[in-house]
């Protein structure tokens, strides 16, 4: 998940200088905070096409974590219920 985030953050931290190096070749002044935002803005949908399989071994991951986050809620409302539960892996 980690890379995930470092490769969206260095996206953000290319396309903004992208976005200074253009505005200076059309000698436009441009603050630092518009082009890092710009750049959020763009990053978002290209993030969703350049790191297809990083955001997909996340989804993974994810979904690992939530399973097993029902199972744990699912054997805590059997033990509550009076069932045993020890029976569960």
């Amino acid at each position: 998940m980690a890379l995930y985030t470092l490769a969206r953050l260095g996206l953000v931290a290319v396309l903004t200088v992208v976005v200074v190096v253009v505005a200076n070749l059309l000698s436009v002044e441009i603050r630092m905070i518009v082009a890092i935002l710009i750049a959020v803005v763009v990053a978002m949908p290209l993030s969703l096409l350049l790191f297809t399989k990083l955001r997909s071994k996340v989804n993974a991951d994810i979904a690992v974590v939530d399973e097993k986050r029902r199972k744990d809620k699912a054997q805590l409302r059997a033990r509550l219920r009076g069932e045993d539960g020890s029976a569960s892996a």
